[in-house]
């Protein structure tokens, strides 16, 4: 073997003829990232994410039951579980403010804070007022610390892996979301409905250590995200004007993003009221949606990445259509085999069709005033989510429980259309 003469040395041949030349090598990439800043926005977003996740999946379900054990009827006890979404909605806007004044690491750790202490009320709340108050600042809360992470991941990840980066985030919000019903379930044992407010508040404030002793991340979009000079300017630093600036791509790129949410919402709440019309029982409806909900978490990485490979708009057009056909064809099942099936390709699109809104937010931001920018998006497709159930639940009154499912199968078809009509266009992979 002498130096540099080894036809077989292979990778090794440099190395060979340069033994410095090994050092030289840049490390690994992963999703677009170098290895070492891959696992540092792992532990920045991810795991942040899925903590935070599992507190809002235990405090969800008992939000009713603690109204309900202060005095407050089933109407009231309803209207405090919507103030959640309703502050959602509300702090949108306020929330890409703060992002872009202070950051989005800060702007997290201020969501926390906010969380932490909303919890606390929660538990010592004498009164429905005051329950349904800190159930408000909560769901605002959350709405800083969602925009934070999305414009950070925005600014992080290259046009190029942004469909796995954010296939991931929704990922593991779903996933937090499914493990905490079970542990306030196990807390709930021995502290009743305030187990799992204290589920929550441990996780929020292990979220917040998280983030506080972890170092901020270079800021600003990456050279290969940056936009082209026409996108760059904003027209002002105020949220009034970056939204006016874009109001375009809001209109259009945004109604997507808000049939999407509808659909997706939409599913939740007519899915389980067909069970019950066809006769199901209790076991036999969560055997159903827990199928459906299976597909949608086995999928979230896999649809991630056949969007970074195809595009956004082929994977989310096709992944809206199958769920316009799951809900179609939702009315000619009235057997659990039927309605499975009907409930599966539902959960199949849904699934395809993971970090999808996140992935069209991040393509069509500005690279300068990304934050404000986010405000109006999350505004936009918060409102979309919300929309779902109403429109279930207003067709189901005036007409039927059937012409409820053909109008949440047409909401889906209106958002695969949108979808194939204005996301942006395909963005080859880099060669290696």
């Amino acid at each position: 073997f002498r130096r540099g003469t080894c036809h077989r040395a292979g990778p090794y041949r440099r190395a060979y003829a340069d033994p410095d030349a090994v050092f030289d090598r840049k490390p690994p990439m992963i999703g677009g990232l170098r290895s070492r800043e891959a696992g540092r926005v792992f532990v920045v977003v991810y795991a942040p994410t899925l903590l935070f996740a599992i507190g809002q999946g235990a405090v969800l379900p008992v939000i009713a039951l603690s109204a309900r054990e202060l005095g407050a009827s089933v109407g009231v006890a309803g209207l405090v579980v919507a103030l959640a979404g309703i502050g959602l909605i509300l702090g949108d806007l306020p929330a890409g403010a703060l992002a872009e004044r202070v950051g989005e690491r800060w702007a997290m750790i201020i969501a926390l804070i906010v969380t932490v202490a909303a919890l606390a009320g929660c538990v010592l709340a004498p009164s429905v007022a005051l329950l349904g108050l800190c159930i408000l600042v909560i769901g605002a809360a959350n709405a800083v610390f969602t925009l934070a992470r999305l414009t950070f991941m925005a600014d992080t990840l290259p046009a190029h892996s942004r469909g796995r980066g954010m296939s991931l985030l929704g990922g593991s919000y779903r996933i937090g979301l499914a493990i905490g019903p079970f542990a306030a379930a196990w807390a709930s044992g021995s502290m009743g409905t305030d187990g799992a407010y204290v589920v929550h508040l441990v996780a929020a404030v292990a979220t917040l250590v998280l983030v506080w002793f972890l170092p901020e991340l270079p800021d600003g979009p990456r050279p290969d995200t940056a936009e082209p000079a026409e996108l760059d300017a904003s027209g002002g630093v105020t949220m009034w004007g970056v939204l006016r600036e874009h109001r375009r791509v809001l209109a259009t790129v945004g109604l997507a993003a808000l049939l999407v949410g509808a659909a997706r919402n939409a599913r939740l709440t007519i899915i389980p009221l067909w069970c019950e019309s066809a006769g199901l029982d209790v076991a036999q409806t969560s055997l159903v949606v827990g199928v459906s909900g299976v597909l949608e978490l086995v999928l979230f990485y896999p649809a991630g990445a056949l969007m970074d490979r195809v595009g956004r708009g082929v994977v989310g057009g096709t992944a809206m259509l199958l769920v316009a056909v799951g809900l179609g064809a939702l009315p000619f099942g009235h057997t659990v085999s039927t309605i499975m099936v009907a409930a599966a390709v539902v959960g199949l699109g849904n699934g395809l069709s993971s970090g999808l809104v996140l992935t069209l937010g991040a393509d069509v931001a500005p690279a300068r005033g990304r934050s404000l920018f986010f405000g109006g998006w999350r505004l936009i497709s918060d409102v979309g989510t919300a929309l779902g159930p109403i429109t279930v639940g207003v067709v189901a009154a005036v007409a039927s429980l059937v012409a409820a499912c053909v109008a949440a199968a047409a909401l889906a078809a209106g958002a695969a259309g949108a979808v194939w009509k204005w996301a942006p266009p395909h963005e080859p992979r880099p060669a290696r």
